[in-house]
């Protein structure tokens, strides 16, 4: 059975080849050309299924040639809805135990839980010859998205960052204008969040609390270090607390940072500078300032990058028009080149300054040179099927961005200036740092 089920994953990977072919019935032979026929249907397995678990599950389940065949959470309240959705299909409470019982009934699995397990499941899930789609930010550390990430290439396997947003057509429609030369290089790239919503800055709570009947707290903690529970860290705080999360940037600088570092074409970048309000052990800062500096590219010059949160704005570009406020409703970032400028929002359409470049470029666009996306899970099933590559693939986008958005956080602990040589994998400039740049894994939960 093991072995019939490897075959079949090669087949799906390898798009029908050679004599797997043989076992694919037509479409219409099976119900009409609409129909999905059992061999070319993805069997999906989802490890955390409450919160934006949920929204994953339904994301792919709502999609032609899926079914959810496994679900897994820790904490069967925030689980209860969709495991109710899905009576007849199997669940677990921990994941490790949801690979080894139906690995060889799977073809892939959903990965969204706190981030501090995105890389131990996600590295379970690949070794277990599984597709994985896992929520950002990718890891919880530097040293675990350089694994991940040459793991997953070299599995062959199809994977996929959960950073929704990149599959929106006002990504695209940003870097071709920007590409087509509209507001001249681009030196300067500015981003700005409420996040925190959740409480930061704060000591480790000391207060004794009694473990929910619903929840597994042991496995909650899964690779973390054990310590008692307590609700300011689950279901929802955790983002917050060094040992689980990645705190404000970690949540949205996958995000926010993914439209420059793809429009761009950023890579590592060389120096990150911090300014914080005050720092806690084991907390995140209320509200940071982080500068990061790119090298310059072919063609293109040296960017500098700088991310605020806690509710800090960036100053509004010279070419904004002063009978507006600032900032304006829908947008986050602002990329400043040497012409003009573009702003641009998750869900608003690119702006450009002043007002006479905007309506140049509005009334002749420039060609649409990059293909249109069907949406970040069907980009990801497409690639299971051997349709080409996720657009936010873990080894050459999902990897490299992730660690980028973390060394900041490194910088954020340390309040030092970090120098990146990302050659070598280690900060430079003080060696004692590099301590940050991983973490230890409980027994029974390393990669």
């Amino acid at each position: 059975m093991a072995d019939s089920r490897l075959s079949r994953r090669d087949f799906l990977a390898q798009g029908a080849l050679g004599a797997s072919a043989a076992t694919l019935v037509p479409r219409e032979v099976l119900g009409g050309p609409d129909h999905t026929p059992p061999s070319d249907t993805l069997r999906v397995g989802a490890i955390g299924v409450g919160g934006k678990g949920a929204v994953d599950v339904r994301s792919v389940a709502g999609l032609d040639g899926t079914e959810i065949a496994a679900l897994c959470d820790v904490d069967q309240k925030r689980a209860e809805e969709i495991f109710r959705e899905y009576p007849d299909v199997p669940t677990y409470e921990d994941y490790r135990e949801l690979l080894a019982q139906e690995a060889s009934r799977l073809d892939a699995v959903l990965v969204s839980t706190p981030d501090h397990n995105h890389a131990p499941a996600a590295m379970r899930a690949l070794d277990a010859g599984l597709h994985v789609f896992c929520q950002k930010p990718l890891t919880h550390t530097v040293e675990e998205a350089r694994r991940l990430g040459a793991a997953a290439r070299d599995s062959g396997l199809a994977t996929q960052m959960g950073i929704q947003h990149h599959a929106h057509d006002g990504l695209r429609t940003a870097r071709e204008i920007i590409e087509s030369g509209a507001i001249g290089p681009v030196r300067e790239v500015h981003l700005w969040t409420d996040r925190p919503i959740w409480p930061q800055a704060e000591e480790r709570p000391l207060e004794m609390y009694h473990v929910p009947e619903h929840m597994n707290w042991d496995l909650w903690l899964g690779p973390a270090e054990e310590r008692p529970y307590h609700p300011d860290y689950a279901p929802f705080t955790w983002r917050g607390w060094h040992p689980f999360g990645t705190g404000a940037l970690g949540d949205m600088g996958c995000h926010f940072m993914d439209a420059a570092f793809w429009a761009l074409q950023l890579r590592a970048p060389t120096r990150i500078r911090a300014e914080t309000t005050p720092t806690y052990p084991e907390s995140y800062p209320a509200a940071s300032r982080l500068e990061y500096e790119f090298p310059a590219r072919a063609g293109r010059p040296a960017v500098t990058m700088v991310w605020r949160d806690g509710n800090l704005e960036a100053p509004p570009p010279a070419s904004w028009p002063q009978d507006e406020e600032w900032p304006p409703s829908g947008y986050n970032e602002v990329f400043v080149g040497d012409d003009g400028a573009l702003l641009y929002g998750l869900s608003t359409p690119p702006r450009l300054l002043p007002r006479s470049t905007h309506e140049a470029v509005m009334a002749d666009p420039p060609d649409q040179t990059y293909e249109r996306s069907p949406g970040i899970y069907a980009d990801w099933l497409r690639a299971c099927r051997g349709e080409g590559t996720a657009n936010t693939h873990f080894p050459d986008y999902a990897a490299p961005l992730t660690e980028t958005v973390l060394l900041g956080n490194v910088a954020v602990r340390s309040q030092r200036t970090v120098e990146w040589n990302a050659e070598a994998g280690e900060i430079s400039n003080r060696p004692a740092l590099n301590e940050h740049l991983s973490t230890s894994h409980r027994s029974g939960w390393a990669l």
